[in-house]
């Protein structure tokens, strides 16, 4: 491999004096920056085109990642949800028969690395800003580095071993030739050193971000939620670690609502159990939240149709609110293996179809049942069943205790399972707790017989592959097992 990539670094260098001598900026993934033109090297001249730029990081939450994908992955390949709708490369989630060559796959692997870079130009280039306040500066350094390192955090879910992008590459010279040739034919990264990036840039976000009273903006709160999910999920976890930034979060002023269904009516956005949140601001804003039309209504069959398996979680529990506020149902003129066309069910947490659907990156209840989940790793089975019975009690439902640490665990997934359905988090909860074959393998349609796709998950299938085109542009990458 060596040898291959010092050929490689030979080769690129004669393209690059082909085509350095036409353009001062090589175009190629992953970079996805617009050609430019530099002004003696200046990329963010000013603190006006500093401002235009973290407005470009924070529009990438309208991507089709974030607006659709990150629900289709965390919830449609999950056992909460049948992935539904009319999109063949979309089934390919659903049925754990993903190919490399799948064009949704590419796609949100574009978003993910699109959304890093453009993060990574406000990090490298910000300084260059002669007249933007220190102040503001670090700010935005420490809001694109917590968005960098979620990007990253998802990346690394999803795909295991992974590029890490730190630099965006606008020219190439001899004296960056090493740094550029990196950033332009990455190699997967080991997925402990991207998760040492992701607490490292956590960190300079909790160091450099905004306070928390922005609740629409990477702050230093989100940061600490973040850090405790991060500790959560990585190889070997770090439970004390997750406990510390879970009471950080915990300690922050945060409340839970009292009424579940004001997380989600529009009518309280940035409430006080809201720690991070995309805020979509209409039509023709950066972020004009067209997610909902995904998800919600009779016009088309939709997206993540409500799988039998959560409503049984609701019914087995009495949980009348957070169902009501979860699930609609609608008479449409189709059925399906699943449901029929009387009484439809859809998500119903995304409502709002007039472009101004907010999501949660993190809130409250999802952090007090991330925190149970360390305590009872760690022995603590009455603390983590208090801390459940928290949310159960705002839900309206009965408390409950446990006498075994299996079966606490249950129970915390199965909270989590009502609590945080169509939040795009099931399908990563269910990999972190070692749940994910077992569950998925189990899942039934609507006449209780097993699905025919449940059999082809395995652990292979808990990854996603390298997208074929990027393994054909870059002969340094490899593929996942089984792919």
């Amino acid at each position: 491999m060596k040898i291959f990539k010092k050929y490689l670094k030979i080769f690129t260098a004669l393209m690059l004096l082909f085509l350095t001598s036409c353009s001062d900026y090589l175009d190629t993934e992953p970079i996805t920056e617009d050609a430019t033109s530099l002004n003696n090297g200046i990329v963010i001249e000013d603190a006006a085109a500093a401002e235009s730029r973290m407005n470009a990081v924070y529009g990438t939450f309208g991507s089709g990642y974030w607006q659709l994908d990150f629900l289709l992955a965390g919830d449609g390949q999950s056992d909460n949800a049948y992935i539904g709708a009319d999109n063949p490369a979309i089934f390919q989630y659903e049925a754990y028969q993903m190919l490399s060559t799948n064009s949704q796959m590419k796609g949100d692997w574009n978003d993910i690395y699109n959304s890093i870079n453009t993060c990574n130009i406000v990090i490298n280039y910000v300084d260059q800003a002669s007249d933007l306040s220190t102040i503001r500066r670090d700010e935005m350094i420490g809001e694109a580095s917590l968005i960098r390192a979620l990007n990253h955090f998802q990346a690394v879910q999803l795909w295991g071993d992974c590029p890490i992008a730190t630099e965006a590459i606008f020219s190439i010279s001899s004296e960056n030739f090493d740094e550029a040739f990196d950033e332009l034919f990455p190699v997967r990264k080991p997925v402990a050193e991207v998760y040492a990036q992701i607490i490292e840039d956590c960190l300079v976000a909790i160091d450099k971000a905004p306070d928390a009273s922005n609740k629409f903006k990477a702050n230093k709160m989100a940061a600490n939620a973040l850090l405790a999910k991060v500790y959560a999920t990585m190889p070997n976890p770090d439970w004390n670690k997750t406990i510390q930034y879970c009471d950080e979060v915990i300690g922050g002023g945060y409340t839970l609502l009292p009424t579940f269904d004001h997380l989600f009516d529009s009518a309280h956005e940035g409430n006080a159990e809201s720690i991070w949140e995309v805020n979509g601001d209409g039509w023709g804003s950066p972020i004009g939240a067209w997610n909902t039309f995904m998800f919600l209504g009779t016009d088309w069959k939709k997206f993540n149709a409500p799988s039998h398996t959560l409503f049984e979680a609701y019914n087995s529990n009495g949980d009348t609110q957070r169902l009501a506020s979860t699930i609609t149902t609608a008479s449409v003129g189709w059925s399906d293996a699943y449901w029929s066309s009387a009484n439809y069910p859809f998500a119903y947490k995304m409502r709002d179809t007039n472009g101004n659907q907010n999501f949660y990156l993190a809130r409250l209840a999802d952090i007090l049942l991330l925190k149970a989940e360390a305590l009872v790793s760690t022995g603590d089975l009455s603390g983590a069943m208090s801390l459940v019975n928290q949310v159960r009690t705002r839900a309206g439902i009965a408390t409950i205790s446990a006498s075994s640490q299996a079966e606490v665990i249950d129970i915390i997934l199965e909270e989590r399972l009502m609590e945080l359905a169509f939040e795009g988090d099931r399908w990563f909860d269910i990999k972190r707790m070692g749940k994910a074959v077992e569950l998925l393998s189990q899942q039934k349609d609507g006449n209780g017989n097993v699905l025919p796709t449940a059999t082809n998950i395995n652990q292979n299938r808990l990854l996603w592959p390298i997208p074929q085109d990027k393994l054909d542009a870059n002969a340094l990458l490899t593929q996942n097992p089984g792919y």
